[in-house]
């Protein structure tokens, strides 16, 4: 009997040991193998696209291949408008957009894309993060929110020099939606003009330039036909980007998997603000290669130019309040996002994070 016992005991250290000699990725076996869609209106070549294939990569790495990921790029599966609603009916499982795409559907978030004065693309990333999770909008209850980020700040790009408020009189820019109440604050003609289209209209005259980041001076070669960029960063509109999940979807996770892909998503919210800032300077030595002048405004002309916009911001408020909300909640989101621009713009001068817009210590 004793012997039996002994071999009893042997046997279990000895299947202990055994099992402290399986590889930690066999753990993985345990886990469903998920199958997912990942849409993406920009096209493949675009850094937007390539952030998005290091995240699908990594995620299938870490996940020991029991998460696999499909990638249709360019609006191949679904294009921008339809972006939310295609995530949220299931036809893809993650979709990558911005909120100005679907005006409306997201109207608290549309707050963050106003002309608050955002310094970079790493600020506007940290600060959109920061909003939705601050507020917990119920514009949001249909999806799992991966990570916000957000477009670098919209810049004068033009044809005739902008030096100062008067230059802006008389002007066409293409400026669509809501970033074109920007521009008639400013004394300009804001055009609907699609993007694809902006750089034959500016070489033919129909239009004087564009207001848009830095990065479309290479990205869609406005660079060639523009002769200056006024670096108005202090009256910048940004686009609110999102990267969102089908609900359903991600309880088909595993804990193990959702673990890893949570920790994924943190790591590529990071990611995502630093390729905004390095698309921004790739615009920026295009522009400079094709001799195109790049315009400072002097601190008198930074004060006339917020000025001029607060309008904007006062007609959002009182759209807002008649759709609903009250003055001190609205104006309580536009109080929270300058004071967490002012924040990451400290934060960023402090980690020497460099873009090519912004105050003293943040521009090279």
């Amino acid at each position: 009997m004793r012997t039996w016992k002994h071999l009893l005991i042997m046997g279990c250290f000895c299947l202990l040991f055994i099992l402290t000699l399986i590889p930690v990725h066999g753990a993985y076996a345990a886990d469903p193998v998920v199958q997912l869609k990942f849409a993406n209106y920009f096209p493949p070549p675009a850094p937007q696209s390539k952030i998005c294939e290091d995240f699908i990569a990594a995620l299938e790495k870490r996940t020991g291949g029991t998460v696999k990921v499909q990638f249709f790029a360019g609006g191949s599966l679904l294009k921008a408008p339809a972006m939310f609603q295609g995530v949220t009916t299931g036809i893809a499982d993650i979709g990558y957009s911005h909120v100005e795409y679907t005006p409306g559907r997201m109207p608290v978030t549309e707050t963050v894309g106003l002309p608050l004065g955002y310094p970079s693309g790493w600020v506007s990333n940290q600060v959109a993060n920061d909003f939705v999770h601050q507020f917990k909008l119920p514009e949001w209850k249909d999806v799992e929110i991966l990570w916000m980020h957000a477009s670098t700040p919209n810049v004068m790009i033009t044809k005739k020099p902008v030096r100062t408020l008067e230059d802006m009189k008389g002007l066409t820019l293409r400026a669509p939606g809501r970033i074109g109440d920007t521009i008639k604050a400013l004394g300009a003609t804001p055009a609907p003009t699609p993007v694809m289209e902006t750089y034959d209209a500016m070489s033919k005259g129909v239009i004087d330039g564009t207001y848009t980041p830095f990065e479309t001076l290479k990205t869609f070669r406005f660079g060639e036909v523009a002769k200056y960029t006024t670096a108005s960063w202090q009256v910048g509109n940004v686009y609110p980007f999102y990267v969102v999940m089908n609900k359903n979807s991600y309880k088909k996770l595993s804990p193990g998997q959702k673990k890893i892909f949570d920790q994924l998503c943190g790591e590529f919210k990071e990611r995502a603000a630093l390729m905004w800032n390095a698309v921004d300077f790739d615009g920026l030595e295009f522009a400079l290669q094709q001799k195109v002048e790049i315009i400072e405004l002097t601190p008198e002309q930074v004060t006339r130019w917020v000025d001029a916009t607060k309008p904007v911001l006062d007609d959002y408020v009182k759209k807002m309040v008649s759709s609903g909300y009250s003055e001190s909640e609205v104006k309580g989101w536009l109080s929270y996002i300058q004071d967490r621009i002012k924040y990451w713009t400290a934060k960023q001068i402090e980690l020497h994070i460099k873009s090519p817009t912004g105050p003293k210590g943040m521009t090279p």
